[in-house]
């Protein structure tokens, strides 16, 4: 098993080979890049100019049911998330399922008013993406604050994490 990445059209390109990289290093999983020039994304609240990620989750496990993809899925887009209840979230996942979505919006440095890098992208881009793909494989979320599965609220606490799950968390994929 591995996971197919679909990368929306909208998101930051020339990145998707590290991510893909990254993510398939933290899992110890095979990971390929889908790049979509048209998925019809649904979720769209204009007057929070944000997408409902639960809607979005539903419409890729409709793609991934139709298409027969016996992979797992991530969805990675440029649009804001949110669910109800949050001003917005990096990612989510619905494990019954096998697919997830993270979003690049509030990942990037340009958000918060810092230079733009790169760099930082990729590797937030990648922690959160395997994040939410650990939570595909059967993961919760982690205690450890360097660990890919901790749930961070801040742009700090994801840049805290390291790209690599702790032993704890590792163990627990291999039983």
């Amino acid at each position: 098993m591995g996971v197919k990445i679909f990368w929306d059209e909208r998101a930051p390109a020339g990145i998707q080979a590290p991510v893909q990289r990254c993510i398939s290093m933290i899992l110890q999983m095979p990971a390929e890049i889908v790049i979509e020039g048209g998925l019809l994304l649904k979720g769209y609240d204009p007057s929070r100019r944000q997408y409902n990620a639960q809607q979005l989750l539903t419409c890729i496990d409709t793609i991934r049911t139709c298409a027969a993809i016996s992979d797992l899925m991530l969805l990675v887009i440029a649009g804001d998330l949110y669910i109800p209840g949050y001003d917005f979230v990096f990612g989510l996942a619905r494990p019954n399922n096998g697919v997830a979505v993270v979003s690049t919006a509030r990942l990037g440095n340009g958000y918060y008013g810092r230079s733009e890098n790169d760099d930082d992208l990729i590797d937030r881009i990648a922690k959160e993406g395997a994040h939410e793909v650990g939570h595909l494989l059967g993961l919760e979320h982690c205690s450890n604050p360097e660990c890919c599965m901790f749930k961070p609220d801040t742009l700090d606490e994801l840049d805290r994490k390291k790209k690599m799950l702790c032993s704890s968390c590792q163990q627990q994929l291999s039983l």
